[in-house]
C-alpha cells in the first residue's frame, strides 16, 4: 500500500497530463489515472523490469485512456469543457509582459493545437503525445504503445502532417510563420 502511495506521488502529475492530452477533459483525466493507478497496484507484481517504472505506468495510462476513448466513441470535444484551470494557475502561466492581443492570440493558437490533436485518430494521437508532447525518447514511446519504433515514427510523421494540415489555415490567418 505505501509503494502504490509512492508511486502516485512521483508519477501522478506527469501521468496525468498524459491522459488529459489523450481525453481532453480533467474529470476524464482523473478517472483514467484513477483506474490505471488501481490497476498499476493491483499488477505490480507482474511488472518484469524490462522497462523502466514510469514507461510500464504510462502503459498502463494510454491503455486505459484509449479503452475509455473506444468506449465512448466521442467524435467532438464540447470547447465548453475545456480546462482553463484556476485563476491563479492561469496567472502563471501569463507572460506578464505581453499585450492583452497577444494573450488572446496565444491562448486561441493554443486552444486551437489542442482541438487538432484531439482531432488526431487515437494511435497518431498516442504516439504524438507520448513522444512530443511528454518528452519520451523513441525507443521508450515505442515500447510504452507496444510497436516498432518504425511504427512509432510512420505515426509520429502522420501526426505531424494532419496537425500541420489542420492548423495550416489557423497559423496563417493569425499571421504566425
Amino acid at each position: 500500500r505505501l509503494a502504490c502511495t509512492c508511486l502516485l506521488k512521483r508519477f501522478a502529475p506527469r501521468l496525468f497530463r498524459l491522459a488529459l492530452q489523450l481525453t481532453g477533459n480533467p474529470d476524464e483525466a482523473e478517472d483514467v489515472l484513477q483506474e490505471a493507478f488501481i490497476q498499476g497496484c493491483a499488477q505490480v507484481a507482474d511488472f518484469e523490469g524490462r522497462s523502466g517504472l514510469g514507461t510500464w505506468l504510462h502503459r498502463i495510462v494510454l491503455n486505459t485512456a484509449l479503452a475509455r476513448l473506444r468506449r465512448k466513441s466521442l467524435a467532438t470535444v464540447p470547447l465548453e469543457k475545456d480546462y482553463l484551470g484556476t485563476a491563479a494557475e492561469q496567472d502563471t502561466l501569463v507572460d506578464q509582459a505581453a499585450g492583452p492581443s497577444d494573450v488572446v492570440l496565444t491562448r486561441e493558437l493554443g486552444e486551437t493545437l489542442e482541438r487538432a490533436i484531439l482531432a488526431l485518430p487515437d494511435a497518431l494521437r498516442a504516439a504524438f503525445v507520448l513522444r512530443d508532447i511528454e518528452g519520451l525518447s523513441t525507443k521508450e514511446a515505442a515500447t510504452a504503445l507496444g510497436i516498432a519504433e518504425s511504427a512509432l515514427k510512420v505515426r509520429l510523421h502522420r501526426a505531424r502532417t494532419a496537425l500541420r494540415e489542420m492548423l495550416a489555415p489557423s497559423i496563417g490567418a493569425v499571421g504566425v510563420e
